[in-house]
């Protein structure tokens, strides 16, 4: 007798690997943002009457 398929696993499998991809564009853009902001940082931090 042929099994027949399980239709809930598949859509399950499928939901959690939208989420993974979801979570990992999500903190790609976080990571992002922040060197954005860290380099911003790095450039008020130097003083200008430095070069003075």
């Amino acid at each position: 007798m042929a099994k027949k398929p399980n239709y809930g696993y598949e859509k399950r499998q499928k939901e959690l690997a939208k989420k993974a991809k979801k979570d990992d564009k999500k903190k790609a853009k976080l990571e992002e943002k922040e060197a954005e902001s860290q380099e911003s940082s790095d450039e008020s931090s130097q003083d200008p009457t430095d070069k003075i």
